[in-house]
Order: C-alpha cells, then structure tokens, then sequence
C-alpha cells in the first residue's frame, strides 16, 4: 500500500526515514544503485556486438543468390540474433523495433494446419540470456529518436522490465501497457481468468518519434466525457485552470485577486486567462470557481491510455488471419507504426512471425525488415505480403493435407524480398526452394 507521503513531507522531521529502523550490518543500497541480472554464462557486451563472418542468399523464383547482406522491405530467415548483428555491422538503423518473443510459456504452438511454428520451452536463466543479447543489439540498431515495443504475456514480464531498464536505462521507460487479448475464456482452475498480455515500451533517448495516436470515440464515451451542451448544442466537459508544481512566473501570479491553490500554478499566464473568459471559454460555479469549457468536435479521437481493450486477438469468422498461432491485431500494429515512426523510417520486428508488423509498415508508407527462424512462419509472412490473407473461417473448414490455397499476387507483393542464411540454406535447401516459390 502507498504511503502517500509527498516529497515536502519526506523532508519534514516528522517523516520517518526506512533507514532509521535497519541496523548498520545490514545498509541498504545506495540511492543511485542499479540492478541488473546475474546468472551463469552471462554475456559480455563487447563479445555480443563483436562482428560475425555470415553471407547470405537472396531467394527468388529464379534460383539463389548470392548476397552481401539484405535490403529494406525483406524477410530474412535466419535466426535474429545473426541477422540483428548483421544490420549493426551495416551500420542500419531502425526508429521502431516491435517483437512478439516467446513468452517462456513451457508450450509447444502450432499453426491452424497444425505445422510446427515454434517452441518456447527456455529455462528462466537462458531465456533472459537470449533476449538480453538480442535486446542489446536491437538498440545497437536504433536510431537516437528510436522506440521499442515487447509484446509479453504475465510469464516474463516483470523480468523483462528489469532487464530493459538495465538495457535502455530507466528513464528511457515509457509505459507497461496491459492489452486485453480475448473477450472471454472458460476458466476452471483456482485462479483469475487471463484475458491480458502486455507490452513494454521504451525510447531509445529522452527525444523520440512520437505521432499521437487516438481511435474513434463511442457514442457513449462521448456523452459520458463531455457531459454539458451549450446554447449552441455543442457538447463540453469542464477542467481545471490549475496545474500542480509552484512557479514564479506569470503563471504564479494572481489573477482577478486569486492565487493558484497551494502547491500549484495556473496553467495559463493571467493574460491568456483573460481572454478565455472574454470568449466565453471559462465557467464559474456558484462558489466563484472558474474552470476551463473543452468543446468536443467531430474530428477528435479518443487518446488512448496504457489499457487496449479494442486489440483483441481475432473472435469471428469474417476477421482475415494467416493461420499462424500467435498472430496479433493488424489495427493495433498499424497504430503502434503510425505512433513511432514517419514515412520513410526503417521498422523492423525480429520475431515477425506471421508478418503483421510487415504489412502495417509497408500499408503506412514505411521500410521494413521481418526476421524469423521458423519455416511456418516464413510461409505465412511471404504468404500474407505477396498474396494477402484469408478470412479465418476459411482456416475452420476442412482441407484435403495437398490442397494449398490459390491466392492472386498483389500488386506490390514484390516488394517484400526473401533472404536466408547460406549456412541454412546448406541444410535445408530443399524446404527453402518451396518457400522461394510462394
């Protein structure tokens, strides 16, 4: 429970310190101590972004060939952390990395025709070593203005958010978003129902891209929000004119014989209080307590907070799918997209899977990089980007085991380039030729 103690009272005498009830043999850390992990076989930074000798092949209908590295607008086969030291090596930077790891569930995934996607069956220490390393190049391969999104379920989270504090700094945090990820579920266990997972999302600095991202607001939200109509028929909520924090400026003066309440300060100079109140802008009540009007307009969006109610995984037959088993919302992807990047930037999602994230930044205007070591997923994100998606009833009916669906080539399905290793390629050549021909 919180103390609600202010700092004001945490410097008064009749505050209590923690530190006068702990004995000298046992001090606490220091105020500006940090934490990090520490386990067997962890890492050093220099060894993880020490160079790596890789080639590798870009794959087309026509054959396999040889390759420097990859471009933009490619999916690259291969596992992350090499193609992640690759883009370091090139020097590319990305402004958003988004990835959908594994979670350290223990399971098993399969697709909707039951191939194989991935297994996420890491132990607590070997999973944190394998994400650190790959976090740990991730920023290495971010712009100064980059942010970073890690979609999580509740297995991980919490070490999550100690090990990119310890990467990214913690004052580089910027939300723990919790996304409601299903409507419902039967639940029998002696637990609370999961309906969540979660998303930790850091800059790479204290600048950074950010494009205010809002949805369209519900009837209901309005008429609950902006509760007052005017004679004019618009609708307005009232808030206050005060901001907390002292200041000595303007703002801390008085305006019409009032003073800011203690400990706060107006939120405009008296001036520009003036003229609001002159335009009709500001309400008094009764007690003479005058608060701002903010008027609704129909070209406003609701700002979204840190809960997603309206992401939610696929629910109905008609929402188009890849099939692949932990797909995510493509509405949620193309906001995440818009919100930390510009037209033009690189955006690259390491764990593409079904290639979500591909087709949000490439349908906004935006480069892209997609990395997957799983043959399903290769399937189904160059499925998805040169052919689209099916709608996921279709996935429900029964299929003879050789009948592929036929699938016309979008207009700018060329745009996404198959990349693998050539090691990989040595050991499975035969399964990455059928992919080269989707």
């Amino acid at each position: 429970m919180a103390t609600g103690i202010t700092k004001r009272e945490q410097q008064s005498p009749d505050a209590i310190s923690a530190r006068d009830f702990y004995d000298e043999d046992l001090p606490l850390p220091s105020e500006g101590a940090g934490t990090e992990f520490a386990y067997p076989n962890k890492a050093h930074v220099s060894d993880i972004l020490r160079p790596a000798d890789r080639a590798f092949l870009c794959l087309t209908q026509g054959g396999a060939f040889e390759s420097p590295t990859f471009s933009d607008n490619a999916f690259v086969l291969d596992d992350n952390f090499f193609a992640l030291k690759e883009l370091a090596q090139s020097g590319r930077k990305a402004t958003l990395f988004y990835l959908d790891p594994p979670y350290g569930t223990g399971l098993d995934f399969h697709s909707r025709d039951l191939e194989h996607a991935y297994n996420d069956r890491m132990g607590q220490a070997a999973y944190i070593e394998f994400m650190r390393r790959r976090l740990i190049l991730m920023r290495e391969c971010m712009t100064d203005y980059g942010s970073i999104y890690v979609h999580i379920g509740h297995q991980m989270v919490a070490h999550l958010k100690i090990l990119m504090d310890e990467i990214f700094g913690p004052d580089n945090f910027r939300n723990l978003i919790t996304r409601r990820k299903c409507s419902s579920k039967n639940f029998t266990s002696k637990q609370y129902a999961n309906l969540n997972d979660f998303v930790l999302f850091y800059s790479k600095g204290r600048s950074y891209t950010w494009n205010q991202p809002g949805v369209d607001a519900e009837d209901g939200w309005v008429l609950k929000e902006y509760p007052r109509v005017d004679e004019f028929g618009r609708r307005y909520k009232l808030v206050p004119i005060h901001a907390p924090g002292t200041r000595n400026g303007e703002t801390g003066m008085s305006w019409r014989d009032m003073m800011p309440p203690p400990g706060k300060h107006w939120q405009y100079a008296p001036a520009k209080l003036e003229e609001l109140d002159k335009a009709g802008d500001m309400y008094w009540s009764k007690n003479g307590n005058p608060r701002r009007k903010v008027y609704w307009t129909a070209n406003k969006k609701r700002t979204l907070s840190d809960y997603w109610e309206q992401y939610r995984d696929a629910h109905h037959q008609s929402i188009q799918i890849s099939g692949y088993p932990t797909e995510k919302n493509l509405d949620m992807m193309k906001m995440i997209v818009g919100a930390s990047s510009n037209e033009g930037d690189l955006v690259i999602d390491p764990f593409c899977g079904s290639g979500t994230t591909l087709q949000a930044a490439r349908d906004l205007g935006r480069r892209f990089i997609g990395i997957d070591a799983s043959f399903t997923a290769a399937k189904a994100t160059l499925r998805r980007m040169r052919h689209g998606l099916e709608a996921m009833g279709d996935y429900v009916n029964k299929r003879k085991a050789d009948d592929e669906p036929k699938f016309p080539f979008m207009k700018n399905g060329a745009e996404c380039t198959f990349y693998t290793d050539s090691r990989l390629y040595g050991n499975y050549k035969q399964e990455i030729d059928a992919l080269s021909l989707i």
